[in-house]
C-alpha cells in the first residue's frame, strides 16, 4: 500500500470519513481505492469480540474466547518473558478472529485503591508498568496484530471519568503518570494509543498537543496513530489540530462533517487532515490484508492457567501450613470455591469458554484426600448475611483438617463505570472467614478480588492466597498452589494499606465536581507510605514463597560514574530451602541529598529467576540517567543530581537485604539567576557562585563584623540568619560594611561566574 499515493486521490469526504469510525468496532473503508475496513476489539487479557451482525455489549454477543489474568494479576507475575509469551498467543488470537488492533494494555496508575477498574490496571509503580506493558506489546506485534495501549493519561478514576479535569503539576505528571506510557511506547512501538475522556490540566485528552504531539510523537517518537476513547471526542476539529487522528465510536458522519466545514472555511488546514490520514493508513499497511486462521483453544486454557499460578501472591503462611501435603480433609468453603470470580466487569469481561473451578480442581491434584463443600454466602446476595450457611461451614471445618475459604469482592463492587467507596470485603464474607476460623484453627484464606481489601481477620488464619481475578484458569492455578505442584511466585504490584485513610490520595479523591487535584504529587503508593514511614498491611512487592532465598554478594561495577554513563550492578541470589521456586529481585534507588523533595526509594529494576533447592544465580541490573534523575519543570528535562545515591536490593520494598553507594558526577544544572532577592543560603549552594558567597560570609562574620556577636552567642541562629538573608539586605543589616556599589558588583560577579 502507498499510502501517499492513496491520500492524493482521496476526496475531500473521503479522508475527513477516514477519521470517525465506519461503526462501534471498524474504521471506514473504500474499496476502489484498495482501502479496507480495520477491527478494533477489546481484550486486554482476552478477546471480546462481538458476533458478526451484533452490537448489543452482552456476554452471550461476544464470541467464546480464552480468558487470561487480569492486569492486577499479570502484574503481580513481575514476569517480563511471561507478559511477552501472553502478548503473542493473544496476537495469535487475534488473527484467527480477524482482529487488526487488540485495545490494550491498560496501563494507568493506581492512584487510589478505590479506582473501579484497578483490577485491569498493572500497577501503582510507572517502572513496573512499562517494562510489562512493553513486553506484551512485542508480543502481540509480533504477530501482526496492533495494540492501543490505554487510557492516555491520568484516567485514574472512574467517577466522573467522561468530564473530570486531573489537576497535576508537571513533576508528578512526568514522574507518575506519563512515565508507563513512555517506557511502554518507547520499549513496545505500539502501533496505536487511546486518548482518554479525562481532562488534564484543563484540556481533554482527546485535544491536548502537550499530550499527543509535544510529548508523545515529539519526544518519544511515537509513529502509530492515536484514537479516542469511545465517545472521548468533544470538538473533533480541535482533536485534529492537537494531534488525535481517529475517532471513535462512528459519529454517524457528525464529526466528518465538521471536518470537512472546517477545512473549507479555513479553521482546518488540509494538511492536519492528510497527516491524520497518513497514519491510520500507515497502521493499515501494517496490519497488511485482513486476517484469519485458526488457534487451539485448549492449549491456550493450559497457558491461562500456568499464567495464574505465576501471578498469585502468597501474604501469609504461618507455621507452613501450605501446601496441603498429607491433609486428608479438606473443607472447602465459600462459594467462589465452586463458581470463582475470575474476571472483572465492563469492556474486558471475556465470554470464557470454560472456567476451572477450585471444587472441581482440587481433587485431581490432591489426590486421596475427603474434600467437602459448603457455600457460605448466595452470590449475588453477598449484602446478606445467611446464618444457617455459615453455621454449615462451621461443621465441615470442624470435621476436617483444613478449612479453605473462598471470598472476595463480587463483580458488582468493582466494575468499569464506578469506584469503590471503601476497602471492605461483604460482611457475608466477612463473617464466614471469622465464624470458620473460630472453629478451625487451621484456616486458610483464597481471595479473589481485583484491587486492595481491608482483612479484619487475619490475625486469626493461617495463610493468605491472592488469587486476584486469575482468568478462567483460576480454579486450577489455586489448586496447584495448595497442593504444592508449584510454589508461589507472585510479588504485589500494589500496597495493601491498612485503612483507607492512610491512603496519599485520601483528602483529594474522587475530587470536587469535575475538579481532580493530585495534591500528593509524586508520593503515589509505596513513594508514600515509605517516605513517611507509615505502617501497611502489605507492602508494595511483597509475596512469600514455599522457599528460601539468600542475597549476597553486591557489586557494582564503579564506586563513582558520570551520570551519562551506565551502572552495573550485581547481586548473586541463592535457593536456601528444600524446594525449587522463583523469586522476584527488586532494585531501588535513593537519592542521599537532595536539593528537591524525592521519595524514600523508587523501583528502577527487577528480574524474576528460577532456582532449584541450593541453586544460586547472579542477577546483574544495568542503570541509566533516568534511574538517579529527577524531572525539572524549569529546564523541561530529566536532571541528575551530582552526589551520593544508595543502590537497594531485596524482596520488596520494605525488605531490602543489600546495598551499595555510588557517586554520580553530573553537569546537569538548573537554571539560576543572581538579583537582590536572591538568598545567600541559594549562593552557598550553587558550586558556580559558593566562593563568592563564602566571601561575603566572611564579611559579615570577620572579627568586629556586624555578625560577630551573634555568631559567638548563637551560632545556630547567625548560620540561619546568614542562609535565608536576601542580599538586598546585605546593605541594611551589615552596618556600612556592605555598600549599594558593592551589592552590584556582588551580583555582577556571580553572573558572570553563571555564565562562564
Amino acid at each position: 500500500m502507498q499510502v501517499k499515493d492513496i491520500v492524493a486521490r482521496l476526496s475531500l469526504e473521503q479522508k475527513a470519513a477516514l477519521c470517525s469510525g465506519k461503526d462501534f468496532w471498524f474504521t471506514v473503508d473504500i474499496p476502489e481505492l484498495g482501502v479496507r475496513s480495520m477491527l478494533l476489539s477489546d481484550g486486554p487479557h482476552g478477546l471480546r469480540k462481538m458476533k458478526e451482525g451484533t452490537e448489543v455489549d452482552a456476554e452471550e454477543m461476544t464470541v467464546p474466547a480464552v480468558c487470561f489474568p487480569s492486569g492486577v494479576a499479570l502484574a503481580s507475575s513481575w514476569d517480563r518473558e511471561l507478559l511477552h509469551r501472553l502478548g503473542r498467543v493473544l496476537g495469535e488470537e487475534a488473527r484467527a478472529e480477524g482482529i487488526d488492533v487488540l485495545l490494550g494494555p491498560a496501563i494507568n496508575i493506581k492512584r487510589s485503591p478505590l479506582c473501579g477498574r484497578n483490577f485491569e490496571y498493572y500497577s501503582e509503580d510507572p517502572y513496573l508498568a512499562g517494562e510489562l506493558a512493553a513486553a506484551y506489546i512485542r508480543g502481540v506485534q509480533e504477530q501482526g496484530v496492533g495494540t492501543s495501549v490505554k487510557h492516555y493519561v491520568a484516567n485514574n478514576q472512574e467517577h466522573r471519568r467522561m468530564s473530570a479535569d486531573a489537576v497535576i503539576d508537571e513533576r508528578a505528571l512526568r514522574e507518575i503518570y506519563l512515565a508507563a506510557f513512555e517506557r511502554a511506547v518507547k520499549g513496545g512501538r505500539p502501533w496505536t494509543v487511546m486518548a482518554a475522556y479525562n481532562r488534564v490540566n484543563g484540556a481533554y485528552c482527546t485535544e491536548s498537543s502537550f499530550l499527543l504531539t509535544r510529548v508523545l510523537r515529539e519526544e518519544w517518537g511515537f509513529d502509530g496513530f492515536v484514537m479516542s476513547d469511545w465517545g472521548a471526542v468533544d470538538e473533533i476539529v480541535e482533536a485534529l489540530k492537537a494531534g488525535m487522528d481517529l475517532e471513535m465510536p462512528s459519529s454517524f458522519g457528525v464529526g466528518p462533517g465538521k471536518l470537512v466545514k472546517a477545512v473549507k472555511e479555513g479553521r482546518l488546514s488540509e494538511e492536519v487532515l492528510d497527516r491524520a490520514v497518513e497514519r491510520i493508513l500507515g497502521v493499515l499497511a501494517r496490519a497488511g490484508e485482513a486476517h484469519s486462521g485458526t488457534y487451539d483453544k485448549e492449549a491456550h486454557h493450559r497457558l491461562a492457567r500456568e499464567t495464574a499460578r505465576e501471578c498469585m501472591v502468597l501474604l501469609k503462611n504461618e507455621e507452613g501450613i501450605l501446601p496441603l501435603e498429607g491433609v486428608r480433609r479438606v473443607a472447602l468453603v465459600g462459594a467462589f470455591a465452586r463458581h470463582p470470580r475470575f474476571q472483572g466487569g465492563g469492556s474486558s469481561h471475556i465470554n470464557a469458554f470454560k472456567v476451572e473451578s477450585l471444587y472441581a480442581e482440587l481433587p485431581k491434584v490432591l489426590e486421596g484426600a475427603e474434600i467437602s463443600y459448603v457455600p457460605g454466602y448466595v452470590p449475588g446476595e453477598e449484602g446478606k448475611v445467611d446464618e444457617r450457611l455459615i453455621q454449615e461451614a462451621c461443621e465441615a471445618a470442624k470435621a476436617a483438617e483444613v478449612a479453605v475459604v473462598c471470598v472476595g469482592l463480587p463483580e458488582e463492587w468493582e466494575s468499569e463505570g464506578y469506584d469503590r467507596e471503601h476497602l471492605e470485603l461483604p460482611e457475608s464474607h466477612n463473617r464466614l472467614v471469622e465464624a470458620v476460623a473460630a472453629v478451625q484453627p487451621h484456616t486458610v484464606v483464597v481471595l479473589h478480588n481485583g484491587a486492595p481489601v481491608r482483612m479484619p481477620w487475619l490475625g486469626r488464619v493461617k495463610a493468605v492466597l491472592e488469587a486476584y481475578l486469575g482468568g478462567q484458569g483460576v480454579g486450577g492455578a489455586v489448586a496447584d498452589i495448595l497442593a504444592g505442584v508449584v510454589s508461589p511466585s507472585g510479588k504485589l504490584a500494589e500496597t495493601f494499606p491498612q485503612r483507607l485513610e492512610d491512603t496519599p490520595c485520601y483528602l483529594w479523591f474522587p475530587g470536587e465536581r469535575d475538579r481532580v487535584e493530585y495534591r500528593e504529587g509524586i508520593f503515589v503508593g509505596y513513594r508514600y507510605y515509605d517516605t513517611v514511614g507509615k505502617e501497611v498491611l502489605f507492602p508494595f512487592g511483597f509475596g512469600l514463597s514455599y522457599t528460601e532465598f539468600a542475597y549476597t554478594g553486591m557489586k557494582v561495577s564503579a564506586g563513582e560514574v558520570s551520570a551519562d554513563d551506565q551502572l552495573v550492578v550485581e547481586v548473586s541470589v541463592k535457593n536456601v530451602g528444600k524446594r525449587a521456586g522463583k523469586e522476584v529481585v527488586q532494585l531501588y534507588v535513593r537519592d542521599v541529598e537532595s536539593s528537591v523533595v524525592r521519595p524514600e526509594k523508587e523501583l528502577k529494576g527487577f528480574e524474576k529467576v528460577f532456582l532449584e533447592p541450593g541453586e544460586e544465580k547472579t542477577v546483574r541490573f544495568t542503570l541509566d540517567r533516568r534511574a538517579f534523575a529527577y524531572y525539572e519543570p524549569e529546564v523541561q528535562d530529566w536532571v541528575v543530581e551530582e552526589g551520593e545515591f544508595e543502590i537497594l536490593v531485596g524482596a520488596s520494598s520494605r525488605d531490602i537485604r543489600l546495598s551499595e553507594r555510588v557517586t554520580l558526577r553530573s553537569n546537569d544544572r538548573v537554571p539560576f539567576e543572581v538579583g537582590r532577592n536572591t538568598l545567600l543560603g541559594d549562593l552557598l549552594a550553587h558550586p558556580a557562585t559558593r566562593s563568592i558567597g563564602e566571601e561575603v560570609v566572611a564579611g559579615l562574620t570577620r572579627p568586629g563584623g556586624p555578625m560577630e556577636g551573634i555568631m559567638k552567642r548563637s551560632p545556630n541562629m547567625a548560620q540561619a540568619i546568614i542562609r535565608y538573608l536576601p542580599l538586598r539586605d546585605l546593605v541594611n543589616f551589615s552596618g556600612g560594611a556592605f555598600t549599594e556599589e558593592m551589592l552590584t558588583d556582588i551580583i555582577k560577579r556571580c553572573s558572570e561566574s553563571l555564565s562562564s
